[in-house]
């Protein structure tokens, strides 16, 4: 997977908000999650850079779920966006 490129600044030229990079990231990852019928959906990313997701369809009672949240999701987010520092699943 590729960082989040320059193109990806607000239209002003500032740097995108971390709810938006972590939306990116998200998106690089949910086509692999998407292949096993389910999602992922961003619910809220906090100033202390801890990111809230629910899962959906096939991934909601999964007992791989939990890997896939430490392994895949919250791997690729911190690897990509340092100032995340836990994701965590609600429902």
């Amino acid at each position: 997977m590729t960082k989040p490129s320059a193109e990806s600044k607000g239209s002003d030229g500032s740097e995108p908000s971390l709810a938006s990079r972590v939306e990116e990231i998200l998106d690089l990852i949910r086509p692999a999650i998407q292949s096993d019928g389910g999602d992922v959906e961003l619910v809220d990313v906090s100033e202390e850079g801890v990111v809230l997701v629910r899962f959906q369809g096939a991934c909601v009672g999964c007992p791989s779920s939990n890997i896939t949240l430490q392994v895949g999701i919250e791997r690729q987010l911190k690897e990509h966006i340092p100032e995340v520092t836990r994701v965590q699943a609600i429902t």
